[in-house]
Formats: C-alpha cells, structure tokens, sequence
C-alpha cells in the first residue's frame, strides 16, 4: 500500500498542493492533485520525490519503505579467504569516490593489513538470514587533529546496495569500536560529493562537524564531510 493513502486529504476539487507524508523524513514533500471526478486525491510524481534539506543535514536519495528494514546483518571478522571481496569491490563504479581501483599489488597488501590489524578490526558483511556475503566495514585508528581517533568505512555491493545494509552495518561497528574502547570517537569522512555514503552517516547516528580536506589514498585529497559518533553517549554536538 503506498504511503501517501495513509495521511492524504482532500484538498478540494482541482487544487494542488505540498503535503507531507507522516512515514517519510520530514524533509520529503509529495505534490498532490485533487481529482475533479468525485475529489479523491490523487499523488503525482511519487518517484522521484522532491527533497527539502534540513539545516545541518543532507539530502537522502532513499525513501525508508515499509517492510524493507527487517533485514539484519552479521559482521565476520576479516579472514585469509576475503581477498575476494577486495577484488569485487575494487570497480571503477565502488571506489569512485576512493581515488580508483587498486593494483592487484595495493590489494594483496591492503588484504594483508586487514588481516593483520592490531588496532582496529575488518569485517566481512553478511546477511544474517542466509550468510550471503553484502560487503565490508571495519573501524582503526587515525591521528587526527593533534589526537588518536577510531575511523570508519564501509562498502556494500552494488546488487546489494538500496537496501538499508549500509546503515545497518554502521551501526554495528559502532557497537564493536564502542566494546573495543580505547578512543571517544569514531569518525567517518565520505566525500562531498558521495551522497549515499553521507545519507549512511546520518542514519546510522553520526554527527555532521563541517567540511575539511582528507587524503586518502596516500595522495589524493578530496573535500570530505567529517561524520563523528560520540561512543561514550555524551553530547556530541
């Protein structure tokens, strides 16, 4: 059943106007057009929606669908068999945002540092129903601004992505930096440009610090977004 029939009322015959859906972000509007037969109303141009940003926060290409966030994930520990998932996600169209693909060379050795993490872990992301592999997350440490902080990514596979999974995994490894303890924050840094990445952050509870300029890889600058959990539970604005 579409939302809109839900909270939808008419708002006389022939009329249009903004409303907004009780279901969806606050910052999602739907036009919708008053019939002149009998004053049903009738929502135009569900997909795509218009979208309003809040202060503070960025827009979300991903409308929250009911029944859609009912899937878990599990995180498995980055194993010596997981050099695959490196090469899967090592595509022009996932590290796009990533500086490019990786040699095969800087993959068996990221592989190797992912496996032998000592402040930090990988993950490999699966479903929990079914144990079908999704992705990648992990969290380790950075210096960052004269201090030592807990750093997050994530990555999920494209015939995977649009599901929540994402956030979901984020939210995990928010729970395993918080068990591992060691530092106060955890902090994401997806580009400017990488809204899926930055709409993650937003869901998964992290805070938006402002704009700053990060290297990664070793070489490439890029504007990024500094996303920041504060893992005590404190006030982290």
């Amino acid at each position: 059943m579409p939302c809109s029939t839900r909270w939808i009322r008419p708002a006389g015959p022939g009329t249009r106007r903004w409303v907004r859906c009780d279901m969806c972000p606050p910052y999602v509007r739907i036009r919708v057009t008053t019939s002149m037969r009998g004053g049903d109303d009738v929502a135009r141009g569900l997909l795509p929606v218009r979208q309003i940003r809040r202060p503070g926060a960025l827009s979300d290409p991903a409308l929250t669908v009911v029944g859609m966030d009912t899937e878990q994930v599990r995180l498995v520990p980055w194993a010596e068999g997981d050099l695959w998932l490196l090469e899967r996600t090592n595509s022009p169209e996932m590290t796009a945002h990533l500086g490019g693909p990786e040699s095969e060379e800087k993959l068996a050795a990221r592989h190797r540092r992912y496996v032998g993490l000592s402040s930090g872990r990988m993950y490999r992301v699966t479903l929990a129903d079914g144990g079908q592999t999704v992705g990648s997350v992990g969290f380790w440490e950075r210096a960052w601004r004269d201090s030592l902080i807990w750093e997050t990514g994530w990555g999920i596979l494209p015939e995977f992505q649009g599901r929540g999974l994402a956030a979901r995994a984020a939210r995990a490894v928010v729970a395993e930096a918080r068990a591992a303890g060691g530092h106060r924050y955890l902090h994401a840094f997806p580009t400017v440009e990488h809204t899926a990445s930055n709409g993650v952050c937003r869901r998964a509870g992290f805070t938006l610090l402002g704009q700053v300029e990060f290297e990664y890889p070793k070489g490439h600058w890029s504007t990024s977004n500094d996303w920041r959990f504060d893992l005590t539970g404190g006030d982290d604005r």
